[in-house]
Protein backbone atom coordinates (compact mmCIF):
# COMPACT_ATOMS: atom_id res chain seq x y z
CA UNK A 1 0.00 0.00 0.00
CA UNK A 2 1.71 3.18 -0.86
CA UNK A 3 1.45 6.04 1.00
CA UNK A 4 -0.85 9.08 -0.50
CA UNK A 5 -0.35 13.13 0.46
CA UNK A 6 -3.27 13.92 2.83
CA UNK A 7 -6.25 16.22 1.46
CA UNK A 8 -6.05 20.01 1.50
CA UNK A 9 -6.35 21.56 4.68
CA UNK A 10 -9.49 23.90 5.66
CA UNK A 11 -8.86 27.77 4.74
CA UNK A 12 -8.81 27.78 8.68
CA UNK A 13 -6.53 25.02 10.04
CA UNK A 14 -7.21 23.84 13.24
CA UNK A 15 -4.48 22.97 15.99
CA UNK A 16 -4.54 20.12 18.61
CA UNK A 17 -2.27 18.35 20.61
CA UNK A 18 -2.23 15.10 23.53
CA UNK A 19 -0.01 13.99 25.76
CA UNK A 20 -0.56 11.03 28.19
CA UNK A 21 -0.22 11.11 31.91
CA UNK A 22 -0.64 9.68 34.88
CA UNK A 23 -2.33 11.90 37.77
CA UNK A 24 0.39 12.90 40.98
CA UNK A 25 -0.99 13.23 44.50
CA UNK A 26 -2.43 17.03 44.61
CA UNK A 27 -0.46 19.43 46.79
CA UNK A 28 -1.63 19.42 50.01
CA UNK A 29 -1.79 23.36 50.99
CA UNK A 30 -5.21 24.38 52.17
CA UNK A 31 -6.65 28.16 51.52
CA UNK A 32 -10.16 26.85 53.26
CA UNK A 33 -11.15 24.30 55.77
CA UNK A 34 -14.22 24.59 55.35
CA UNK A 35 -15.36 21.37 54.62
CA UNK A 36 -18.41 19.01 52.44
CA UNK A 37 -21.02 18.24 54.55
CA UNK A 38 -22.99 15.88 52.77
CA UNK A 39 -24.18 13.12 54.77
CA UNK A 40 -22.08 9.48 54.01
CA UNK A 41 -19.86 11.59 51.89
CA UNK A 42 -15.73 11.55 52.24
CA UNK A 43 -15.00 14.76 54.02
CA UNK A 44 -12.27 16.49 51.81
CA UNK A 45 -10.66 19.95 52.88
CA UNK A 46 -11.09 22.48 50.14
CA UNK A 47 -7.62 23.23 48.87
CA UNK A 48 -6.26 26.03 46.69
CA UNK A 49 -4.23 24.51 43.99
CA UNK A 50 -0.71 26.07 43.30
CA UNK A 51 -0.79 26.00 39.25
CA UNK A 52 -2.76 24.93 36.48
CA UNK A 53 -1.02 21.73 36.30
CA UNK A 54 -1.84 19.79 39.37
CA UNK A 55 -2.51 15.87 37.42
CA UNK A 56 -4.38 14.59 34.46
CA UNK A 57 -7.54 13.27 36.69
CA UNK A 58 -8.54 10.65 33.84
CA UNK A 59 -9.83 8.00 36.63
CA UNK A 60 -10.47 8.94 40.22
CA UNK A 61 -9.73 7.44 42.82
CA UNK A 62 -6.34 7.62 41.40
CA UNK A 63 -4.93 4.06 41.17
CA UNK A 64 -1.78 5.05 43.56
CA UNK A 65 -4.79 5.01 46.03
CA UNK A 66 -5.02 1.55 45.66
CA UNK A 67 -4.01 -0.78 48.13
CA UNK A 68 -4.21 -4.90 48.34
CA UNK A 69 -7.20 -6.07 49.12
CA UNK A 70 -8.04 -7.77 52.65
CA UNK A 71 -9.37 -11.28 51.53
CA UNK A 72 -9.30 -11.03 47.73
CA UNK A 73 -12.74 -11.10 47.05
CA UNK A 74 -14.39 -13.08 44.74
CA UNK A 75 -15.66 -11.33 41.48
CA UNK A 76 -18.37 -13.34 41.11
CA UNK A 77 -19.51 -11.50 44.39
CA UNK A 78 -18.49 -8.26 43.23
CA UNK A 79 -20.45 -8.54 39.80
CA UNK A 80 -23.77 -10.05 41.54
CA UNK A 81 -25.72 -7.21 41.56
CA UNK A 82 -24.09 -4.78 38.87
CA UNK A 83 -26.08 -3.66 35.45
CA UNK A 84 -24.80 -5.47 33.07
CA UNK A 85 -26.56 -4.71 29.49
CA UNK A 86 -24.04 -2.10 28.82
CA UNK A 87 -20.96 -2.72 30.39
CA UNK A 88 -17.70 -1.79 28.65
CA UNK A 89 -14.60 -3.73 27.92
CA UNK A 90 -10.87 -2.70 27.94
CA UNK A 91 -7.12 -4.75 26.72
CA UNK A 92 -4.14 -3.48 28.03
CA UNK A 93 -1.09 -4.82 26.08
CA UNK A 94 1.84 -3.33 28.07
CA UNK A 95 4.60 -3.47 25.24
CA UNK A 96 5.88 -0.75 23.64
CA UNK A 97 8.95 -0.58 20.90
CA UNK A 98 10.36 2.98 22.84
CA UNK A 99 9.44 4.02 26.32
CA UNK A 100 9.00 7.98 25.65
CA UNK A 101 10.62 10.52 28.40
CA UNK A 102 7.52 11.52 29.70
CA UNK A 103 5.34 8.28 29.41
CA UNK A 104 4.84 6.92 33.28
CA UNK A 105 2.17 4.73 31.82
CA UNK A 106 2.33 0.71 32.95
CA UNK A 107 4.45 -0.33 29.88
CA UNK A 108 8.07 -2.29 29.16
CA UNK A 109 10.37 -2.05 26.04
CA UNK A 110 9.75 -5.06 24.19
CA UNK A 111 8.76 -8.45 24.76
CA UNK A 112 11.64 -11.22 24.85
CA UNK A 113 11.16 -14.23 23.99
CA UNK A 114 7.96 -15.94 23.66
CA UNK A 115 6.38 -13.26 26.13
CA UNK A 116 3.54 -11.62 23.69
CA UNK A 117 2.12 -15.57 23.89
CA UNK A 118 2.30 -15.98 27.45
CA UNK A 119 1.21 -12.79 27.93
CA UNK A 120 -2.20 -13.68 25.89
CA UNK A 121 -2.03 -16.83 27.21
CA UNK A 122 -2.41 -15.25 30.59
CA UNK A 123 -4.97 -12.60 29.32
CA UNK A 124 -7.64 -15.75 27.47
CA UNK A 125 -7.06 -17.21 31.04
CA UNK A 126 -8.51 -13.82 32.77
CA UNK A 127 -10.88 -13.22 30.11
CA UNK A 128 -12.55 -16.60 30.91
CA UNK A 129 -12.88 -15.86 34.74
CA UNK A 130 -14.05 -12.44 34.46
CA UNK A 131 -16.90 -13.61 32.09
CA UNK A 132 -17.99 -16.21 34.73
CA UNK A 133 -17.80 -13.74 37.00
CA UNK A 134 -20.78 -12.09 35.20
CA UNK A 135 -22.72 -14.85 35.16
CA UNK A 136 -26.01 -15.36 32.96
CA UNK A 137 -28.69 -14.43 35.32
CA UNK A 138 -28.85 -11.50 33.34
CA UNK A 139 -28.15 -10.61 29.70
CA UNK A 140 -24.60 -9.19 29.43
CA UNK A 141 -23.85 -7.37 27.16
CA UNK A 142 -20.79 -4.70 25.87
CA UNK A 143 -21.53 -1.69 24.13
CA UNK A 144 -17.92 -0.58 23.72
CA UNK A 145 -14.59 -1.91 23.85
CA UNK A 146 -11.11 -0.79 23.46
CA UNK A 147 -6.95 -1.70 23.46
CA UNK A 148 -5.19 0.01 25.07
CA UNK A 149 -1.55 -0.15 26.75
CA UNK A 150 1.49 0.08 26.18
CA UNK A 151 1.06 -0.09 22.43
CA UNK A 152 -1.71 -3.10 21.38
CA UNK A 153 -0.38 -2.61 17.70
CA UNK A 154 3.13 -3.91 19.13
CA UNK A 155 1.23 -7.38 18.25
CA UNK A 156 1.80 -8.80 15.00
CA UNK A 157 -1.25 -9.37 12.99
CA UNK A 158 -1.63 -12.90 14.11
CA UNK A 159 -1.46 -11.77 17.89
CA UNK A 160 -3.60 -8.74 17.31
CA UNK A 161 -6.42 -11.37 15.44
CA UNK A 162 -6.36 -13.60 18.67
CA UNK A 163 -6.62 -10.33 21.19
CA UNK A 164 -10.17 -9.98 18.71
CA UNK A 165 -10.96 -13.45 19.34
CA UNK A 166 -10.25 -13.15 23.34
CA UNK A 167 -12.85 -9.90 23.32
CA UNK A 168 -15.42 -12.01 21.09
CA UNK A 169 -15.06 -15.86 21.94
CA UNK A 170 -14.25 -15.05 25.46
CA UNK A 171 -16.13 -12.47 26.29
CA UNK A 172 -18.47 -12.22 24.30
CA UNK A 173 -18.16 -9.09 22.99
CA UNK A 174 -19.68 -8.44 19.25
CA UNK A 175 -16.48 -5.80 17.94
CA UNK A 176 -18.24 -5.41 14.78
CA UNK A 177 -21.33 -4.40 16.63
CA UNK A 178 -19.84 -1.77 18.98
CA UNK A 179 -17.41 1.37 19.09
CA UNK A 180 -13.80 -0.01 18.97
CA UNK A 181 -10.94 2.16 19.63
CA UNK A 182 -7.88 1.12 19.30
CA UNK A 183 -4.15 3.05 20.05
CA UNK A 184 -1.32 2.72 17.97
CA UNK A 185 2.01 4.64 17.11
CA UNK A 186 3.58 5.65 14.31
CA UNK A 187 6.02 2.53 14.21
CA UNK A 188 3.69 0.02 14.63
CA UNK A 189 0.63 1.07 12.43
CA UNK A 190 1.73 -0.95 9.43
CA UNK A 191 -0.91 -1.75 7.10
CA UNK A 192 -0.52 -5.67 7.75
CA UNK A 193 -2.16 -4.59 11.79
CA UNK A 194 -4.31 -2.11 10.28
CA UNK A 195 -5.88 -4.65 7.96
CA UNK A 196 -6.69 -6.95 10.91
CA UNK A 197 -8.54 -4.27 13.22
CA UNK A 198 -10.61 -3.01 10.62
CA UNK A 199 -11.77 -6.43 9.13
CA UNK A 200 -12.19 -6.88 13.19
CA UNK A 201 -14.10 -3.53 13.58
CA UNK A 202 -12.39 -1.23 14.68
CA UNK A 203 -14.37 1.90 14.48
CA UNK A 204 -11.55 4.20 15.81
CA UNK A 205 -7.62 4.51 15.70
CA UNK A 206 -5.69 7.06 17.35
CA UNK A 207 -1.82 7.64 16.96
CA UNK A 208 0.39 9.06 19.17
CA UNK A 209 2.51 11.37 17.54
CA UNK A 210 3.00 13.84 19.67
CA UNK A 211 4.75 16.48 17.79
CA UNK A 212 5.75 17.01 14.00
CA UNK A 213 8.82 18.70 14.87
CA UNK A 214 11.18 16.03 14.48
CA UNK A 215 13.55 18.29 16.71
CA UNK A 216 10.40 17.90 19.41
CA UNK A 217 10.18 14.59 19.14
CA UNK A 218 13.40 13.72 20.20
CA UNK A 219 13.54 16.46 23.51
CA UNK A 220 10.54 14.29 24.06
CA UNK A 221 12.61 11.26 23.99
CA UNK A 222 10.54 9.97 21.33
CA UNK A 223 12.51 9.14 18.57
CA UNK A 224 10.69 9.65 15.19
CA UNK A 225 10.91 11.48 12.00
CA UNK A 226 7.83 13.35 10.11
CA UNK A 227 7.87 11.38 7.17
CA UNK A 228 7.36 8.24 8.90
CA UNK A 229 4.26 10.00 11.20
CA UNK A 230 3.07 11.27 7.25
CA UNK A 231 3.23 7.39 6.22
CA UNK A 232 1.47 5.99 8.93
CA UNK A 233 -1.24 8.66 8.83
CA UNK A 234 -1.83 7.59 4.92
CA UNK A 235 -2.08 3.84 5.70
CA UNK A 236 -4.67 4.24 8.49
CA UNK A 237 -6.81 6.87 6.24
CA UNK A 238 -6.43 3.74 3.65
CA UNK A 239 -8.44 1.58 5.74
CA UNK A 240 -11.52 3.22 6.05
CA UNK A 241 -11.51 3.04 9.75
CA UNK A 242 -14.27 6.05 10.51
CA UNK A 243 -12.75 8.13 12.84
CA UNK A 244 -9.13 9.05 13.39
CA UNK A 245 -7.49 10.69 16.55
CA UNK A 246 -4.01 12.35 16.25
CA UNK A 247 -2.17 12.93 20.10
CA UNK A 248 -0.60 16.06 20.41
CA UNK A 249 1.87 17.56 23.27
CA UNK A 250 2.43 21.29 24.60
CA UNK A 251 5.12 22.61 26.51
CA UNK A 252 7.99 20.08 25.09
CA UNK A 253 11.31 21.82 25.48
CA UNK A 254 12.13 23.95 22.67
CA UNK A 255 8.46 24.74 21.60
CA UNK A 256 7.63 27.93 20.66
CA UNK A 257 4.14 29.19 19.13
CA UNK A 258 5.26 28.62 15.82
CA UNK A 259 6.92 24.86 15.98
CA UNK A 260 3.33 24.19 18.03
CA UNK A 261 1.32 25.87 14.65
CA UNK A 262 3.34 23.58 11.99
CA UNK A 263 2.43 20.51 14.36
CA UNK A 264 -1.55 21.77 14.42
CA UNK A 265 -1.49 22.51 11.28
CA UNK A 266 0.55 18.93 10.10
CA UNK A 267 -2.69 16.89 11.94
CA UNK A 268 -5.24 19.39 10.72
CA UNK A 269 -4.22 18.23 7.23
CA UNK A 270 -5.47 14.38 7.50
CA UNK A 271 -8.99 15.86 8.65
CA UNK A 272 -8.85 13.95 11.74
CA UNK A 273 -12.32 13.23 13.33
CA UNK A 274 -10.29 14.05 17.01
CA UNK A 275 -7.68 15.94 18.00
CA UNK A 276 -6.34 15.14 21.71
CA UNK A 277 -4.12 18.25 23.33
CA UNK A 278 -2.19 17.04 26.16
CA UNK A 279 0.42 19.22 28.40
CA UNK A 280 3.40 17.91 29.05
CA UNK A 281 3.88 16.68 32.66
CA UNK A 282 7.72 15.20 33.66
CA UNK A 283 7.02 12.72 36.65
CA UNK A 284 9.10 10.70 38.62
CA UNK A 285 10.99 7.81 37.14
CA UNK A 286 10.66 8.89 33.27
CA UNK A 287 12.94 9.97 30.91
CA UNK A 288 12.37 13.45 31.31
CA UNK A 289 12.56 13.49 34.98
CA UNK A 290 16.13 14.79 35.25
CA UNK A 291 14.04 18.34 34.74
CA UNK A 292 14.31 20.11 38.37
CA UNK A 293 11.01 19.48 40.29
CA UNK A 294 9.20 21.90 42.09
CA UNK A 295 6.78 24.77 40.37
CA UNK A 296 7.53 26.25 37.38
CA UNK A 297 5.41 29.76 37.28
CA UNK A 298 7.30 30.21 33.78
CA UNK A 299 6.87 26.54 32.28
CA UNK A 300 2.98 26.64 33.27
CA UNK A 301 2.42 29.99 31.94
CA UNK A 302 4.01 28.35 28.66
CA UNK A 303 1.70 25.49 28.64
CA UNK A 304 -1.41 27.64 29.32
CA UNK A 305 -0.55 29.90 26.09
CA UNK A 306 0.46 26.84 23.91
CA UNK A 307 -3.18 25.66 25.11
CA UNK A 308 -4.65 28.46 24.54
CA UNK A 309 -3.45 28.69 21.21
CA UNK A 310 -4.57 25.41 20.22
CA UNK A 311 -8.12 25.97 21.91
CA UNK A 312 -8.64 28.90 19.56
CA UNK A 313 -7.06 27.37 16.59
CA UNK A 314 -9.37 24.08 16.53
CA UNK A 315 -12.31 26.02 17.39
CA UNK A 316 -11.88 28.77 14.39
CA UNK A 317 -11.36 25.62 11.98
CA UNK A 318 -14.76 24.33 13.31
CA UNK A 319 -14.07 22.12 16.00
CA UNK A 320 -15.96 21.31 19.10
CA UNK A 321 -14.18 21.53 22.50
CA UNK A 322 -15.28 18.34 24.56
CA UNK A 323 -12.90 18.50 27.29
CA UNK A 324 -9.57 20.55 27.84
CA UNK A 325 -7.75 17.70 26.29
CA UNK A 326 -10.06 16.53 23.45
CA UNK A 327 -11.49 17.86 20.03
CA UNK A 328 -13.92 16.60 17.94
CA UNK A 329 -14.63 17.63 14.12
CA UNK A 330 -17.97 18.90 13.40
CA UNK A 331 -19.95 16.07 12.19
CA UNK A 332 -17.87 13.28 12.97
CA UNK A 333 -19.64 10.59 14.74
CA UNK A 334 -18.97 10.02 18.21
CA UNK A 335 -17.34 6.75 19.42
CA UNK A 336 -18.99 5.91 22.85
CA UNK A 337 -18.79 7.98 25.53
CA UNK A 338 -16.43 10.72 25.68
CA UNK A 339 -13.12 11.28 27.48
CA UNK A 340 -13.66 10.96 31.19
CA UNK A 341 -17.21 9.67 31.07
CA UNK A 342 -15.55 6.95 29.33
CA UNK A 343 -14.54 5.76 33.49
CA UNK A 344 -18.02 4.82 34.37
CA UNK A 345 -19.19 1.78 36.50
CA UNK A 346 -19.63 -1.16 34.55
CA UNK A 347 -15.86 -1.67 33.15
CA UNK A 348 -14.11 -4.73 32.99
CA UNK A 349 -10.60 -4.23 32.20
CA UNK A 350 -8.43 -6.99 31.02
CA UNK A 351 -4.60 -7.40 31.54
CA UNK A 352 -1.96 -6.38 34.32
CA UNK A 353 -2.36 -2.57 33.50
CA UNK A 354 -6.10 -2.21 33.38
CA UNK A 355 -8.61 -1.71 35.95
CA UNK A 356 -12.05 -2.49 36.66
CA UNK A 357 -14.93 -0.73 37.71
CA UNK A 358 -17.91 -2.16 39.71
CA UNK A 359 -19.83 0.91 41.64
CA UNK A 360 -18.85 -0.25 44.84
CA UNK A 361 -15.09 -1.79 43.86
CA UNK A 362 -12.20 -0.02 41.86
CA UNK A 363 -9.70 -2.98 41.38
CA UNK A 364 -6.64 -4.01 39.20
CA UNK A 365 -3.39 -5.72 39.78
CA UNK A 366 -0.30 -3.86 41.26
CA UNK A 367 0.89 -0.88 39.97
CA UNK A 368 4.11 0.41 39.05
CA UNK A 369 6.27 3.10 36.63
CA UNK A 370 10.13 1.82 37.38
CA UNK A 371 10.85 -0.83 34.39
CA UNK A 372 12.37 -3.39 36.91
CA UNK A 373 9.07 -3.00 38.84
CA UNK A 374 7.04 -3.35 35.82
CA UNK A 375 8.83 -6.72 34.39
CA UNK A 376 8.24 -8.37 37.39
CA UNK A 377 4.50 -7.43 37.73
CA UNK A 378 3.93 -8.77 34.08
CA UNK A 379 6.19 -12.02 34.84
CA UNK A 380 3.75 -12.62 37.75
CA UNK A 381 0.46 -11.78 35.78
CA UNK A 382 1.42 -14.38 33.08
CA UNK A 383 2.09 -17.58 35.75
CA UNK A 384 -0.62 -16.33 37.57
CA UNK A 385 -3.25 -19.57 37.34
CA UNK A 386 -6.10 -18.09 39.85
CA UNK A 387 -8.23 -14.80 38.24
CA UNK A 388 -11.66 -15.11 40.12
CA UNK A 389 -10.04 -12.67 42.94
CA UNK A 390 -9.71 -8.77 42.83
CA UNK A 391 -6.14 -8.27 44.28
CA UNK A 392 -5.44 -4.47 44.52
CA UNK A 393 -8.29 -1.86 44.65
CA UNK A 394 -10.58 0.87 46.49
CA UNK A 395 -13.94 0.29 47.89
CA UNK A 396 -15.88 3.27 46.65
CA UNK A 397 -18.89 4.53 48.93
CA UNK A 398 -21.78 7.14 48.12
CA UNK A 399 -19.19 10.04 49.15
CA UNK A 400 -16.50 8.99 46.82
CA UNK A 401 -19.47 7.87 43.42
CA UNK A 402 -20.88 11.47 43.90
CA UNK A 403 -16.76 13.39 43.93
CA UNK A 404 -16.49 10.84 40.83
CA UNK A 405 -19.35 11.92 39.29
CA UNK A 406 -19.25 15.83 39.92
CA UNK A 407 -15.73 15.30 38.93
CA UNK A 408 -15.95 13.55 35.45
CA UNK A 409 -19.35 15.82 34.38
CA UNK A 410 -17.47 18.90 35.38
CA UNK A 411 -14.53 18.43 33.64
CA UNK A 412 -16.53 18.18 30.44
CA UNK A 413 -17.29 21.10 28.31
CA UNK A 414 -20.83 20.32 28.42
CA UNK A 415 -21.28 20.46 31.79
CA UNK A 416 -23.13 18.50 34.52
CA UNK A 417 -27.04 18.82 34.64
CA UNK A 418 -27.78 19.12 38.63
CA UNK A 419 -31.34 17.31 37.89
CA UNK A 420 -29.44 14.18 36.48
CA UNK A 421 -26.91 14.44 39.67
CA UNK A 422 -30.16 15.03 42.14
CA UNK A 423 -31.70 11.86 40.84
CA UNK A 424 -29.03 9.83 41.15
CA UNK A 425 -28.15 10.91 44.78
CA UNK A 426 -30.67 12.85 46.05
CA UNK A 427 -28.68 15.83 46.73
CA UNK A 428 -27.43 18.67 45.09
CA UNK A 429 -23.58 19.19 44.36
CA UNK A 430 -24.15 22.88 45.95
CA UNK A 431 -25.35 20.48 49.36
CA UNK A 432 -22.52 18.17 49.33
CA UNK A 433 -19.20 20.12 47.86
CA UNK A 434 -20.14 24.08 49.02
CA UNK A 435 -16.45 25.18 49.62
CA UNK A 436 -14.89 23.28 46.63
CA UNK A 437 -17.80 24.97 44.49
CA UNK A 438 -17.32 28.28 45.86
CA UNK A 439 -13.52 28.07 45.64
CA UNK A 440 -13.66 27.59 41.94
CA UNK A 441 -16.34 30.32 41.36
CA UNK A 442 -14.24 33.01 43.10
CA UNK A 443 -11.12 32.10 40.98
CA UNK A 444 -13.70 32.38 37.56
CA UNK A 445 -13.88 28.88 36.88
CA UNK A 446 -17.56 28.39 36.94
CA UNK A 447 -19.33 29.44 33.95
CA UNK A 448 -22.11 32.55 35.26
CA UNK A 449 -23.40 32.30 31.84
CA UNK A 450 -24.54 28.52 32.14
CA UNK A 451 -28.08 27.59 31.69
CA UNK A 452 -30.03 27.58 34.77
CA UNK A 453 -29.71 23.94 36.36
CA UNK A 454 -25.95 23.30 34.75
CA UNK A 455 -23.17 23.34 36.42
CA UNK A 456 -20.25 24.36 33.31
CA UNK A 457 -16.95 25.54 33.45
CA UNK A 458 -16.16 28.65 31.78
CA UNK A 459 -13.17 28.74 29.46
CA UNK A 460 -10.66 29.55 31.93
CA UNK A 461 -12.00 26.75 34.14
CA UNK A 462 -11.53 24.40 31.33
CA UNK A 463 -8.30 25.68 30.78
CA UNK A 464 -7.45 24.65 34.38
CA UNK A 465 -9.29 21.43 34.53
CA UNK A 466 -5.60 20.21 35.99
CA UNK A 467 -6.69 21.75 38.79
CA UNK A 468 -10.14 21.88 39.46
CA UNK A 469 -10.10 17.75 39.33
CA UNK A 470 -7.72 17.25 42.31
CA UNK A 471 -9.52 20.07 44.21
CA UNK A 472 -11.99 17.80 44.73
CA UNK A 473 -10.18 14.70 45.80
CA UNK A 474 -11.44 13.21 49.18
CA UNK A 475 -8.99 13.63 52.35
CA UNK A 476 -9.09 9.59 52.07
CA UNK A 477 -7.82 9.63 48.74
CA UNK A 478 -5.36 12.42 49.09
CA UNK A 479 -3.93 10.55 51.60
CA UNK A 480 -3.87 7.31 50.26
CA UNK A 481 -2.13 8.85 47.27
CA UNK A 482 0.75 10.95 48.94
CA UNK A 483 1.47 7.77 51.44
CA UNK A 484 1.81 6.04 47.85
CA UNK A 485 5.48 5.05 47.13
CA UNK A 486 6.58 6.03 43.53
CA UNK A 487 8.31 2.57 42.39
Amino acid sequence: MTARTPPAAPATAVTSAVTATVGAAPPASAASTAKASAPGTATATATAPTGPYQSYVYAYPHKTSYRPLPGRPALRELWRDEPKDALSLYLHIPFCEVRCGFCNLFTRIGAPGELTTRYLDALERQAVAARDALGDDTPVRFATAAFGGGTPTFLDPGELDRLCDIAEKRMGADLRAIALSVEASPATATADRLAVLADRGATRLSLGVQSFVDDEARAAVRPQRRADVEAALARIRDTAVPVLNIDLIYGIDGQTPATWRTSLDAALAWQPEELYLYPLYVRPLTGLARRAAGPDPAWDQQRLRLYRQGRDHLLAAGYEQVSMRMFRRAGAPAQGPDDHACQTDGMIGLGCGARSYTSALHYSFDYAVDMHRIRAIIDDYTSTRDFAVARHGRRVGTGEARRRHLLQSLLQAAGLPVADYRDRFGTDPDTDFPAELAGFADRGWLDPQAPPGLLRLSPEGLAHSDAVGPALFSAPVRSAMAAYETR
